[in-house]
């Protein structure tokens, strides 16, 4: 078990630095927010949420860095970023306990979590010299055309507490090599993760002799998150969080024709085929539904089976559930930690009233776990429930570890079962059959931003660029191309002759 103080303590928290501050780019001088770990039900502290008129000092501190940082190099950029994702190896367990204890995932889920910051960190490295536009030719004689891309400013990033530091880092990483500053609003219900990641940055900006305000943290509830949505200094709002959340900055930024990157609800399923790989499938299907007690937007919420295995499948999968482990996530051997708060235990235990009342059967029990260490109220028990995909409760996202099984009698059927959700994010089919695999993926196949095969729908590497469709937003974060949308993209072209050609032969005798 972690000492959480020592762990406060290595990543220089103190009621010290959670108050207003110029050292680390903080500002805060509001009201104080506290922070209860679900884990044990504990304050773990308390720190000042950030003022109207903190904010605007946070603003003009990022405007001034701005001006610096787009004038350095990108590989100079990049190999900032590459010294923080050395901070980052040297903090992880660290950061990794405080991730664990403040949101109430595994203590191995927490490490990971800041093993995918580092991860990014080197993948941003590598792009810092990869920051490419094209070349082409013109129509007309002694010109060439290119287009580039320049930094867009500041990036407004607004995470959820799920993964509370990994996401965003995805955003600051890439926007730190293309030469944006980035101001962070973290949730209110993890805010010390938020502080632990701007004071290790803090330190690298001191090492390096940089500017305050390349990154910068706000504290405080939805009334922060409007100063951001709202503000026209910021052209790019990043936000993670639910469907309803995105409605409203989507509409709100583009009022002001600013951009947005959403990152919001997922419905995902995984099809089981006749020809799935059985022990994969209920491997897949478990960590999918039970991982991060169901807290991930890529939760595995729905199992679409096919009729001639369903029964062997719901009956091996009933037996796994049997076999987890629910405590404090800080203990290893455990496999499912609590829910975030009472908020979400209230909304799970409705959510499985709402599928009895449609017509749901229980096929594991669910509900809240009393007793010596579980005092927090924030532990229940992952549920498997037989549904039909048209339950009005199936239509929406529990943000819990509650799995839907369905029946399915083709693959059309089971392909239409799994896009007929409003959310699209990710996706996957068991199978060991090709053309099922290739249908599954093909155009008129799932219409996730994330399909996969032969693997489950939560988790995602770095490397592909991480996003859905439909309600859940059509934003896209981490690697690929993703680079682009903190960026604004010009087109030049270059007349070197002597003559200016004009378009549709049009002549002017001077």
């Amino acid at each position: 078990m972690i000492d959480i103080k020592k762990t406060l303590e290595k990543l220089n928290i103190s009621k010290e630095n959670m108050g207003t501050s110029t050292g680390n780019n903080f500002f805060g001088s509001g009201p104080q927010i506290e922070s209860y770990s679900p884990v044990d039900g504990e304050l773990i502290g308390s720190i000042s949420s950030t003022t109207k008129n903190d904010y605007d000092k946070v603003i003009l501190t990022a405007q001034e860095a701005f001006k610096f940082w787009r004038s350095c190099p990108a590989p100079k950029r990049g190999e900032i970023v590459r010294k923080y994702g050395e901070k980052l190896r040297q903090n992880k367990s660290f950061l990794g306990e405080l991730v664990s204890y403040e949101m109430g995932k595994s203590l191995q889920e927490g490490l990971g979590e800041v093993q995918e910051m580092i991860d990014i960190c080197d993948f941003a490295v590598g792009l810092s010299r990869q920051l490419n536009g094209l070349t082409m030719h013109s129509e007309r004689p002694k010109h060439r055309m290119y287009e580039q891309y320049h930094p867009l400013g500041i990036v407004g990033i607004i995470s959820a507490f799920n993964f509370p530091v990994a996401v965003w880092n995805w955003n600051t990483a890439l926007a730190w090599v293309c030469g944006d500053v980035c101001v962070w609003k973290p949730s209110e219900k993890t805010p010390l993760c938020g502080i632990a990641c701007q004071n290790l940055w803090a330190d690298v900006a001191k090492e390096n002799d940089l500017p305050e305000g390349i990154s910068c943290l706000v504290t405080g509830n939805y009334e922060v998150g409007e100063y951001l949505t709202t503000d026209e200094r910021i052209p790019l709002i990043s936000a993670t969080g639910s469907t309803r959340m995105g409605r409203i900055v989507g509409s709100t930024v583009a009022k002001r024709f600013g951009k947005s990157l959403l990152e919001l609800g997922g419905n995902n399923a995984i099809i089981v085929t006749p020809n799935a790989d059985l022990k994969i499938t209920v491997i897949g299907s478990l960590f999918g539904a039970v991982g991060t007690c169901g807290q991930r937007c890529t939760t595995t919420r729905r199992l679409i089976i096919h009729e001639s295995i369903y029964e062997d499948v719901k009956n091996k999968l009933s037996s796994a559930y049997k076999q987890l482990k629910i405590g404090n996530p800080l203990d290893e051997s455990n496999h499912v930690g609590p829910l975030i708060d009472i908020d979400a235990v209230n909304a799970y235990l409705n959510a499985i009233e709402r599928a009895k009342k449609e017509g749901g059967k229980i096929v594991v029990e669910g509900g809240v776990i009393e007793g010596e260490g579980y005092e927090s109220g924030c532990y229940i028990k992952p549920v498997i429930i037989e549904a039909e995909n048209s339950y009005n409760i199936v239509q929406e996202e529990t943000f819990a570890p509650i799995l839907y099984l369905i029946k399915y009698n083709n693959i059309e059927e089971a392909i239409y079962m799994q896009n007929n959700v409003k959310q699209g994010l990710s996706s996957a089919i068991m199978t060991s059959n090709l053309k099922e695999a290739e249908r599954f993926l093909a155009a008129d196949g799932s219409d996730c931003g994330i399909a996969n095969v032969n693997i489950g729908t939560s988790g995602a590497e770095i490397g592909g660029a991480f996003g859905g469709e439909k309600e859940t937003g059509g934003g896209r974060e981490s690697g690929s191309d993703a680079w682009k949308i903190y960026m604004r993209r010009q087109t030049n072209t270059i007349n070197y002759s002597s003559d200016l050609p004009l378009a549709q032969g049009i002549k002017f005798d001077l």
